[in-house]
């Protein structure tokens, strides 16, 4: 049997395409971008038509794009520069964030810098926008609200925009961390109250190592890394260029293929959700699993039986890839802090499917049938 790859969420394979453009930055156009002679000044070039690429497709200005090693320094850069540089000095966040959020967080209220509330779940995992309003017309400070777009264990979907114009209304900063949908969805930042977006390239079938973070132009933060001019000054370092070029290349395919390619994918997830209901009996699903919610993502609650408790450890003996929780924490056996917040039940067993473009329904049909002989 060949593998069978259904943890999409947790990484991407890389797009032959992306690596192609990739290629020449590892080998003949190896110059430093800050340099001055020709060297320097084309791998310079496609650094910044790597930027404008990425800025028109989000729908942002060039200015507002920085190229960093992932969504966890994205994610860590924001919370830290809001309370260092913008003076927020309460951060609304809730319990289901990524840990990059979630950690960071915790150890900003821990050094005394932040006060953290967190903002309730409704039973399928939604956030609850009026304890939000709440919490926001009571803040005696000066407020980040930091939550997901898309969840990346459940896929459940923020409403964005009502997110943002609550901002407004309370005159809050807001950040969202959109890695699970940069290269999913068509966004908009021109038209969505956004002050700040973090991405990855790895979760959209581009490089692993380079993320993108957008800082709306009317905000005015202190760099994240000091020691050279890269990045508008922001992010010292000489740039990743072969992955920033790929991030761009990755994120142009994604784009273009993105009507096409979503309902594939959503037609495979509704598949196996239909598979999994009339063949393991007792089996039920986590999130807001058909409504708003990603395409990629289906967490299936399975019942805990002695078979069940080592799913993960069987299906990966059956070459089949799938995964507990966030793959940041796979190694760990902590069980999932989202599936803790929304579905404390002791006697189900978690696990997440994620799917891409290259997944077929016989991988599915195969992943059924073995799930019924493990449980």
């Amino acid at each position: 049997m060949n593998r069978i790859y259904l943890d999409n969420a947790a990484t991407t394979a890389l797009d032959p395409t992306v690596l192609e453009s990739m290629m020449p930055y590892l080998t003949e156009k190896f110059g430093n971008p800050s340099s001055i002679y020709s060297y320097g000044r084309e791998t310079r070039m496609a650094l910044e038509t790597a930027r404008k690429s990425v800025a028109r497709i989000l729908h942002a200005h060039p200015a507002e794009i920085f190229f960093t090693s992932g969504g966890t320094e994205s994610n860590n850069s924001v919370l830290k520069s809001a309370v260092r540089d913008l003076g927020c000095k309460h951060i609304i966040t809730s319990a289901i964030e990524h840990h990059a959020v979630t950690h960071t967080v915790e150890y900003l209220q821990l050094q005394g810098h932040t006060q953290v509330s967190y903002v309730n779940l409704l039973p399928n995992g939604h956030i609850d926008l009026n304890h939000l309003e709440k919490l926001l017309a009571e803040s005696k400070h000066r407020v980040l609200v930091s939550l997901m777009h898309a969840n990346n264990e459940i896929g459940n979907i923020l409403d964005i925009m009502s997110v943002g114009n609550l901002c407004k209304k309370y005159k809050a900063f807001f950040h969202s961390d959109t890695v699970q949908t940069v290269g999913h969805f068509p966004i908009n930042l021109r038209e969505t109250p956004v002050h700040f977006i973090t991405g990855s390239a790895h979760k959209f079938h581009g490089p692993k190592g380079v993320g993108l973070l957008y800082i709306n132009e009317n905000i005015q933060v202190k760099p994240f890394i000091y020691g050279g001019g890269q990045e508008r000054n922001m992010r010292a370092g000489t740039e990743n260029t072969y992955g920033i070029v790929g991030f761009a290349k990755a994120l142009e395919i994604a784009t273009e293929n993105m009507e096409q390619d979503s309902a594939y994918i959503l037609s495979l997830k509704k598949y196996m959700h239909d598979k999994l209901i009339a063949h393991i009996p007792g089996v039920s699903f986590n999130g807001d699993v058909l409504g708003n919610c990603l395409y990629t993502v289906l967490n299936v609650s399975m019942p805990k039986t002695e078979k069940s408790e080592l799913i993960l450890f069987n299906l990966d003996i059956n070459q089949i890839c799938a995964s507990g929780g966030s793959a940041c924490t796979s190694g760990a056996e902590m069980g999932s802090h989202v599936i803790r917040a929304i579905n404390n039940n002791p006697n189900q067993i978690a696990v997440r499917f994620s799917f891409c473009k290259h997944n077929t329904k016989e991988e599915i049909d195969q992943v059924v049938e073995k799930l019924k002989d493990l449980i």
